[in-house]
C-alpha cells in the first residue's frame, strides 16, 4: 500500500514523524473512507469499491494506531475521535486534496461528523454509516467490557481478519484499547443524554446521509429518533436487514450500495 508522513499527529503526539498507509481505488472526485474502530479489514468495502471507482478516486486510509501505520499508545484518551478529525485532515493535505466526500463506518462516523463540523468547507457530502450519538451506551457496555478483557473470545474467522489487518501480536491490543475507551467514556458521562458533539450536531452544513441498519445492536431506544432532531436537514435512510455494517453485510450491501450510490451523484 502507499504510504504519506505526517509531520506530526495529535494522535501520536510524540511520535515524528508518522505514517499513515492506505489503499487507493479508481479515479475522479476524492471519496475517502473511514473505517470503525476495529479497522478495515473486519470491515472493508470490497463490494463499494467494485460499484464506485469508476466515479471517485476513493481512498481508505489506516489512521494511526491500525493497520500497518504507526502504532501509537495502548490507552486511547478520551478525544480520540476529535484526534483522528485532525489527522485525517492532514492526511488529505499531504495528497494536495482540498476537499473530498467521506463516508464513515461506525467510530469513522464519528470522526467524519467531527470532520464537517470542524471545517465544513472541505467537506463536499458526508455518509455517516452505524452512526453514535451518545457517549453512554448501556446496551453495548457488556460488549465493551468482555472484548476489553477478552478479545479472544471473538470467532476464529474474526480473529483471522483481525490479524491480517494488524498483524498476530497487535490486533489484541486495537480490540481492547477501543473497547477501553468507549467504557471508560461512559464512566465519565454526568447526564445520561450527553453526546459525543457538545449538542453540536445540528451544525452540520455539509450535505449528509445517516445510513443505519434497522437491526443495529449498538443503537440505543431513541438514540436514532434525538440524531433526526437534531439534524432535520440532513437525510436518513435505514436499511431494512442491516446490522451494525450495512455496506459487508450479504443481506444488506446491496441496499446500501443503491442509497449510497444515489446520494453521492446527487451531490458530487
Amino acid at each position: 500500500m502507499p504510504t504519506v508522513e505526517l509531520a506530526h499527529s495529535p494522535h501520536a503526539p510524540n511520535i515524528r514523524p508518522v505514517t499513515i498507509h492506505y489503499r487507493e481505488y479508481g479515479s475522479g472526485r476524492p471519496l475517502l473512507i473511514l473505517h470503525g474502530g476495529w479497522g478495515y479489514g473486519i470491515y472493508a468495502y470490497d463490494r463499494q469499491i467494485e460499484v464506485l471507482q469508476n466515479e471517485f478516486r476513493i481512498l481508505i486510509p489506516d489512521r494511526s494506531g491500525y493497520g500497518h501505520s504507526t502504532r501509537v499508545l495502548e490507552e486511547m484518551p478520551l478525544d480520540f475521535h476529535n484526534r483522528a478529525a485532525v489527522e485525517m485532515f492532514a492526511f488529505l493535505d499531504m495528497l494536495g486534496l482540498e476537499k473530498a466526500a467521506l463516508w464513515g463506518h461506525s467510530d469513522g462516523s464519528v470522526i467524519a461528523a467531527k470532520m464537517g463540523l470542524l471545517a465544513p468547507q472541505r467537506c463536499e457530502s458526508v455518509i455517516l454509516e452505524a452512526f453514535h450519538l451518545l457517549k453512554k451506551k448501556p446496551g453495548s457496555r457488556s460488549f465493551f467490557e468482555r472484548f476489553a478483557a477478552k478479545p479472544e473470545d471473538l470467532g476464529e474467522e474474526t480473529k483471522k481478519l483481525l490479524a491480517a489487518d494488524h498483524g498476530e501480536d497487535h490486533w489484541p491490543t486495537v480490540l481492547r484499547r477501543n473497547c477501553g475507551a468507549w467504557f471508560r467514556l461512559a464512566d465519565q458521562v454526568k447526564r445520561p443524554e450527553e453526546d459525543l458533539y457538545d449538542g453540536r450536531l445540528g451544525e452540520l452544513r455539509a450535505p449528509t446521509l445517516f445510513l443505519h441498519g434497522s437491526l443495529d445492536p449498538r443503537t440505543e431506544p431513541g438514540e436514532m429518533e434525538r440524531v433526526r432532531e437534531s439534524v432535520p436537514q440532513a437525510t436518513m435512510r435505514f436499511v431494512g436487514n442491516g446490522k451494525h455494517s450495512p455496506h459487508s453485510e450479504d443481506a444488506a450491501f446491496e441496499e446500501t450500495n443503491r442509497i449510497a450510490q444515489e446520494f453521492l451523484r446527487e451531490r458530487c
